[in-house]
Parts: structure tokens; C-alpha cells; sequence
């Protein structure tokens, strides 16, 4: 599953609290700064996909009619030019791949910068970067699906994308993360 820019504070939060839980990492200068660290990786990633699929829709769209005189499946395409170009961007596309590279990323970061000292190995720090990373990811659907259960079970019918709905959306998305200890 692909992260949202949305969902990447949650997520560095979860890589900080996790890596706390974890009692074989001691933090230098606290949660915070781990969090930072993970969010600016993470935001980077995802940066470098959407300019990945701003130019495989480029070239799409200036092949348009070739497209349709062909009669060829523009999201078929669209991925396997997505697939052609992604080492040039830097971007894995398996997920299990690229989030164990953001691990690696997040890790090498954390070291570097002296926010995380260890006595284990660092595929053990990486694996639990890594399981948060997917942790989140795995929660967050199931989330979603009881945030806007709730929105359905209040008597105010709120409509999706109007600023009263985003704003109770995310009210109640903070409150299920605190709740589930996400956050």
C-alpha cells in the first residue's frame, strides 16, 4: 500500500515510539527529533514517486492520441512506463523492497545524526523500523473504516470533502491513533 503525505507524521511517530518501546535503543535527544528525522525520509520517498508518476503522466498525455488510435489501456501503460522509469528516479516499486530501504534510510539517518544508540545488530533497529513502517500501514485501512463508521453514526449527516467533515475526520482519526496507541 502506497503512504500519504497524510498519514507520514503518524507514521515517523509510531517509528519513534516503537524504536522507545523497543528497550534495545537508547535515544540521545528524545522522540522528537527521531520522529523529525523519519518524517523528512519518508516525505522524500514519496517525493520522488509523485514526480515519477507526474512524468509517466506527461508522457501519456503527449501520446494521447497514439494511445486511443491504438487502442491501448492508458493505466497499463502508465504503470509500465511508471515500472521503465523508476530507477531513474530513485524509486522502488515493490512496497516490501522500498520500505525496507526507508528503514535503512531512517537508521543510517538516526546514526548519523547521533539520535539512537544500540548494543544489537542494525537489522534488528532496521526491522523494527521497518515494522512500524508496515504496522501503520496494515492499521491504517482497518482506521479509516472506523472513523467513517463513526462519522455515519452521528445524527448530523457530514458530506466528504467539505471542511466540517476533514475537520471531524481528523479529530477522530488523532483520537482512534491515541487509542490504539499510534501516536
Amino acid at each position: 500500500m502506497k503512504i500519504s503525505l497524510k498519514s507520514v507524521p503518524h507514521i515517523a511517530s509510531k517509528i519513534a515510539i516503537d524504536l522507545n518501546k523497543s528497550g534495545v535503543a537508547t535515544m540521545t535527544k528524545g522522540l522528537e527529533p527521531i520522529a523529525l528525522e523519519a518524517e523528512k525520509i519518508l516525505i522524500h520517498n514519496i517525493n520522488q514517486e509523485m514526480a515519477l508518476e507526474d512524468k509517466a503522466a506527461d508522457i501519456c498525455d503527449d501520446n494521447e492520441e497514439e494511445i486511443e488510435f491504438m487502442l491501448a489501456d492508458e493505466r497499463q501503460l502508465f504503470f509500465m512506463i511508471k515500472k521503465k522509469l523508476a530507477p531513474e528516479f530513485g524509486v522502488i516499486l515493490n512496497y516490501e523492497e522500498r520500505y525496507s530501504d526507508i528503514a535503512h534510510k531512517i537508521l543510517d539517518e538516526l546514526y548519523e545524526e547521533d539520535l539512537i544508540h544500540f548494543d544489537v545488530t542494525e537489522n534488528r533497529i532496521k526491522n523494527i523500523i521497518y515494522n512500524a513502517i508496515t504496522a501503520f500501514i496494515a492499521e491504517a485501512s482497518e482506521l479509516e473504516d472506523a472513523v467513517i463508521e463513526k462519522i455515519r453514526s452521528y445524527k448530523k449527516r457530514y458530506i466528504p470533502g467539505t471542511d466540517e467533515f476533514d475537520i471531524l475526520y481528523e479529530k477522530i482519526y488523532r483520537e482512534e491513533l491515541t487509542k490504539r496507541g499510534m501516536q
